[in-house]
């Protein structure tokens, strides 16, 4: 695969010249934990459904790592190769990635939820080599799906399959022969190691093309964004980190897979979001820090309050939980500090460049709920407005970033970069920043729902609904939902004669292969469409209606 990482090269001058940029990878940070710490353990990792865990030190980790690697080179894996994953937080996935490391491979991480229409993208479009995913997984089977999806993907080579009982097993092909100890084996592990510089991670991200985009991710990137968040979390060896959201995104990836190893500390993976399930594991592995979007903070503050209720002695070790995906509810905020006593911090990122603001541990409750926080070292924030011009304080625009952690580019499309010649890119997202510097996100210009911290694909989601016999007009737009923040809701206006409802689109989308989370939850049918003179439909009209109509009868 050739990458074209088009915003990199000009942007290296000013970023090792302000030290932002530490030319270190991953193997760097592995190996150094292997000299300094070999017995420590690393990761722990549970699946919920089944009660397994595995534990790892950092001699193990590397060790797996080495001999994924290997295995991964027997299958053809080379420089530049991608390999996609798609699997839930299972050890599996943290060593994948590293072992990608170990020969130049690049890891592109999918999430579980995805089904036939977003993999067949994905997976044409990053030239997937290699596709790694689980037999199964709560009740659906992956390898079914991806086994009829192979032929019509001309560049994937290999199925590997976790817990498979043939051939293309991950046990049979990577974890199971000890291929760090063949005779090529530390030639293999040596001769293309990547580059700070080169692709390490291709993520995709849902925006307003109607089809996602591949983001172009480097050590340095991501590892320039990971040092300054690490140092205002007040983060060390010390901590024990808990991920339950989802390692197939940036949060999971950079600050549950690559951070603990970074600062020779312990990961802790949790599969399947299970409060109960969370809060013992907060209490058995002593976990000091976790983030994830508000309805994880929402569940796991009324789980542990249960259980102080009843006598239980709550979740002493946790000293931070830091929230990013939608404002938290000042309420919530009240509520998880009484029920965790840990510091709740308020964040907003994006897949483009990982966590960009943040408040601070010193900071009153009061910012973390009326502010996404202040730029991390490293990243500057300004709001424009529809003609580039900055903003005064207080006044909302367009939110504009400058960043050492700025994504290399979109795969293939660099006209989509939306990053000028100062370095300056677009987020699409509208906001202000207080007198203190703080931002505080207040809209987007971008057409993106985010429920539960997932963005759903609007424009792809109407194309589809426009597909149907009975649809003439479709619009899907937000409502809001106290706890995954927003779900969609389809406004269709139908065809003379014609019938549809929330059971039929939900038929209809499963027909075309959606994931159920991009599944409108609402459909509201009407007459006609509120419009502009140019036959525009005003979306904002929509949304003002739905809230309304969510007041007076919730579903």
């Amino acid at each position: 695969m050739q990458f074209d990482t088009v915003l990199l090269p000009t942007r290296r001058p000013r970023m090792m010249a302000q030290q932002l940029w530490h030319d270190r990878t991953i193997n760097d940070y592995l190996d150094a934990c292997v000299a300094a710490c070999p017995e420590q353990l690393a990761l722990t990792a549970v699946q919920v459904d089944g009660g397994q865990s595995k534990r790892f030190t950092y001699r193990e980790l590397a060790q797996m790592a080495d001999r994924i690697a290997v295995g991964l080179a027997r299958l053809g894996v080379g420089k530049n190769d991608v390999v996609a994953c798609q699997l839930p937080n299972w050890w599996q996935f943290t060593l994948m990635y590293l072992a990608c490391s170990r020969i130049g491979a690049v890891m592109n991480p999918l999430m579980h939820i995805f089904r036939e229409r977003e993999l067949s993208f994905m997976l044409k479009h990053g030239e997937a080599k290699v596709m790694v995913a689980p037999q199964t997984f709560r009740g659906f089977d992956f390898e079914k799906m991806l086994t009829e999806l192979q032929p019509s993907l001309p560049d994937l080579q290999h199925l590997v399959i976790i817990g498979g009982a043939g051939s293309n097993s991950f046990e049979a092909l990577l974890s199971t022969p000890e291929w760090e100890k063949e005779a090529d084996a530390q030639d293999i592990l040596t001769r293309s190691r990547p580059a700070p510089d080169d692709v390490t991670q291709l993520i995709y991200t849902s925006g307003t093309t109607g089809e996602p985009k591949g983001v172009m991710q480097t050590a340095n990137t991501l590892m320039s964004n990971i040092v300054p968040y690490a140092e205002r979390m007040r983060l060390d060896a010390e901590a024990v980190v808990l991920m339950a959201s989802p390692m197939a995104h940036q949060t999971g990836f950079m600050y549950g897979l690559m951070m603990p190893i970074m600062l020779k500390a312990s990961a802790v993976l949790q599969d399947v979001w299970e409060p109960k399930t969370a809060a013992a594991l907060i209490e058995q592995e002593q976990v000091t820090f976790t983030m994830a979007s508000t309805p994880f903070l929402t569940d796991l503050a009324r789980t542990v309050a249960e259980q102080k209720q009843a006598g239980g002695q709550g979740v002493p070790t946790l000293r931070t939980f830091l929230c990013a995906g939608a404002p938290i509810p000042g309420p919530l905020v009240e509520q998880a500090r009484a029920a965790l006593g840990a510091k709740i911090v308020s964040a907003w990122g994006m897949t483009e460049n990982g966590a960009v603001t943040t408040t601070e541990l010193s900071d009153d409750d009061e910012r973390a709920i009326n502010t996404d926080g202040r730029p991390l070292p490293g990243v500057e924030v300004k709001v424009v407005d529809a003609d580039g011009q900055p903003l005064p304080t207080g006044e909302a625009g367009r939110l504009l970033l400058r960043s050492c952690s700025n994504f290399g580019g979109y795969l293939k499309r660099p006209q989509l970069n939306a990053t000028d010649a100062d370095d300056w890119f677009d987020t699409g997202d509208l906001a202000r920043i207080d007198e203190r510097g703080y931002i505080r996100i207040t809209g987007r210009s971008k057409d993106v729902i985010i429920r539960g911290g997932e963005n759903i694909p609007v424009v792809e989601i109407e194309s589809l609904l426009y597909k149907h016999p009975a649809v003439s007009l479709a619009a899907v737009v937000a409502y809001p939902d106290e706890r995954l923040g927003e779900r969609a809701c389809a406004v269709i206006v139908p065809k003379a004669g014609q019938h549809i409802d929330l059971d039929e689109v939900r038929r209809f989308m499963q027909e075309q292969k959606v994931a159920i989370q991009y599944v409108p939850e609402r459909v509201i049918v009407q007459e006609a469409m509120p419009a502009t003179p140019s036959g525009k439909i005003q979306k904002f009209k929509l949304r003002q209606a739905i809230e309304e109509l969510v007041r007076n009868t919730p579903a």
